[in-house]
């Protein structure tokens, strides 16, 4: 399948690698792909530069967000969700209309410091943002829920055991993305519903932060014992 990632921090790139590990044609999107590969000092979260990994990457395109998107079947939306619906807008109301959109990322808001909280939260969220401002797209919510690393490698917390979660409107859409992330090795896949529920996912994060911050870690995840 050939798949678009927009989004160049760990988890556009941990997913991308991922992805094309699998088999798929991938291309990561960004605003401006001569300034990404430019850059020779680490991002705000300490990450390498994005030249680095792409040297031992090679097989994997980059691409301004609407080159990207064109030729995608599918678009994994890892940017950074204040700015997903410019990258979106960037990429082209058009380049998404039909397509699957995985929505992998949070609406977290650093503007009153450490720990973030979540903008907007409870009666909205990033997910259904980006559904009503791209109609004919069909978006996904999955994996806000874990860290990038037991995204693409579920077996490294409990062996696997432990759940991850999907919101949308489209059920074929839903059954792309299941497909994908049992390709991942994840084994518990819960449909919570319509995009609507993706409220749910997004407000994870908070109690997510503060078992990051009480471990140590992000190598855990959630099991939904039933």
């Amino acid at each position: 399948m050939k798949i678009a990632v927009l989004g160049t921090g760990m988890v556009g790139r941990t997913i991308a690698g991922a992805l094309a590990g699998l088999g798929h044609d991938v291309v990561i999107g960004t605003r401006d792909p001569q300034a990404t590969l430019a850059r020779t000092e680490p991002d705000m979260m300490g990450t390498a530069p994005f030249a680095q990994w792409h040297a031992a990457n090679t097989g994997i395109g980059v691409a301004a967000f609407a080159d990207a998107a064109t030729g995608a079947e599918l678009i994994v939306n890892a940017t950074n969700g204040a700015g997903s619906l410019a990258a979106l807008s960037a990429a082209g109301s058009g380049n998404l209309a039909g397509k699957v959109v995985m929505d992998i990322s949070n609406p977290l808001d650093f503007s009153q410091g450490m720990p973030p909280s979540l903008n907007p939260v409870n009666t909205d969220s990033l997910g259904e943002q980006i559904q009503r401002s791209f109609p004919e797209a069909k978006v996904v919510k999955t994996l806000n829920t874990m860290n990038a690393h037991v995204m693409v490698d579920p077996a490294r917390v409990a062996g696997g055991d432990h759940s991850v979660f999907v919101s949308g409107n489209d059920a074929d859409a839903k059954a792309a993305v299941t497909a994908i992330l049992k390709g991942f090795g994840h084994r518990d896949v819960i449909d919570l519903g319509d995009i609507t529920s993706a409220r749910g996912a997004e407000m994870i994060l908070p109690i997510w932060l503060r078992i990051w911050g009480a471990l140590g870690t992000g190598e855990f995840n959630f099991k939904i014992a039933r």
